[in-house]
């Protein structure tokens, strides 16, 4: 049988292009410690910011509510999905991020596809950061609104964009945090821009809830913004959280909206009660437990500084996120398996995930590394170096 996708094909071009991507396999819990692929290795490439993901008071807190509630939710939340734990939750969540309501999704990638396509139509228009998550993407462009990106962080290229527009309904759109590149974005002067434009800003959080701010709060905190100045926030709870799903906090109208004409929440089961109620303990950690996030910025500093003096190419990031340039996809692939081969699992990022001939290591930190893991990072990262450079 012929056929006209040509899937072979694709995936030898792919192979060809040292672009192909596997699978490993997680044979422990997630940690600064695992057991990857039936090796024990230090890992750098997870997003468990604060190391919760592992933590036994959200573990034993899940299997209380499993006990109570059981294993699924057994039904989306409009229908009869949406448990006590679930309501808390978002009350919980709400409070935490200073805002009227929140709204909890099955994934991030479903929060922002959902918001963009329940609030923008051909009327409208959305303007991105050209670095901006794949779901952010998606969402601006299925949503039928006139679609626009502007230069990466550059606050007068977006604003040049907006005074051009003539649309209803501006709706600026960026990460908090670049996921890829560990950067922040200047969120005051996009506030600003949007004031002055008429236009709403949403930011998604996921890489810098539970991790920015004194209190945990994120790029809000961390700038001093109110929810006048960023009417939409979407942060993640599989990331610095430790569990899994998303939410959406807003006001009341922006929320209820969402209820109405958001399809990935209204057409999608919900996620366990269990998980909300590990994520219930997992906030109060966030919340009492600062010296997570103190710890984890010293880790950062630390590293950043001696990478950057022992002349590694790492990328401006005072984030959790520290990528290091490699440039092309083959040599990011060898000083990723090198890594592994002294017992060190750093993911190799190439495009489409980021552009071409800037193919780098992830590098991620988290609040369960020690200090003495670090080091040993750092050693294995410079011997490596200098192998895949040829001396």
């Amino acid at each position: 049988m012929t056929s006209s996708f040509d899937l072979a094909q694709r995936l030898q071009q792919r192979r060809q292009q040292q672009l192909y991507r596997q699978r490993r396999l997680l044979g422990s819990a997630q940690g600064a410690q695992v057991r990857v692929d039936g090796r024990d290795c230090l890992a750098f490439c997870n997003n468990d910011y604060l190391g919760l993901a592992n933590h036994p008071y959200l573990a034993e807190a899940m299997a209380k509510a499993a006990r109570q509630y059981g294993v699924g939710s057994g039904a989306s939340h409009l229908v009869l999905g949406h448990s006590e734990l679930h309501h808390q939750l978002e009350e919980a969540l709400a409070r935490f991020c200073q805002r009227p309501r929140a709204l909890l999704f099955s994934t991030g990638y479903m929060a922002n596809l959902g918001t963009l396509t329940a609030l923008l139509d051909k009327q409208g228009a959305v303007f991105e950061d050209r670095l901006n998550h794949a779901s952010l993407l998606d969402g601006g462009l299925l949503s039928g609104a006139r679609f626009q990106r502007y230069l990466h962080n550059d606050v007068a290229s977006l604003r040049q964009r907006l005074a051009s527009s003539e649309a209803s309904a501006k709706l600026v759109v960026t990460d908090g945090v670049f996921s890829m590149d560990g950067d922040i974005a200047p969120l005051p002067q996009l506030a600003e821009a949007c004031q002055q434009a008429g236009a709403w800003l949403m930011v998604d959080d996921a890489h810098g809830f539970g991790v920015l701010g004194e209190q945990g709060y994120g790029c809000l905190e961390h700038f001093a913004l109110n929810h006048q100045q960023v009417p939409i926030l979407m942060g993640t709870l599989g990331k610095a959280l430790g569990t899994a799903g998303a939410f959406v906090a807003g006001s009341e109208e922006l929320i209820e909206a969402l209820i109405q004409f958001a399809r990935p929440y209204i057409y999608t089961t919900a996620m366990p009660p269990a998980v909300a109620a590990a994520t219930l303990a997992s906030l109060q950690l966030v919340q009492q437990e600062s010296w997570r996030r103190q710890h984890l910025q010293q880790l950062i500093r630390w590293f950043s500084q001696q990478a950057l003096a022992e002349g590694l190419p790492l990328m401006p990031s005072s984030t959790p996120i520290q990528p290091l340039l490699v440039g092309e996809a083959e040599r990011a692939l060898a000083l990723s398996e090198s890594l592994w081969q002294k017992g060190m699992l750093v993911t190799a990022i190439r495009p489409p995930t980021v552009p071409a001939g800037s193919a780098r290591l992830r590098i991620t930190l988290s609040a369960a590394h020690s200090q003495a893991d670090v080091e040993h990072l750092l050693d294995a990262l410079l011997q490596s170096w200098r192998e895949v450079q040829g001396g």
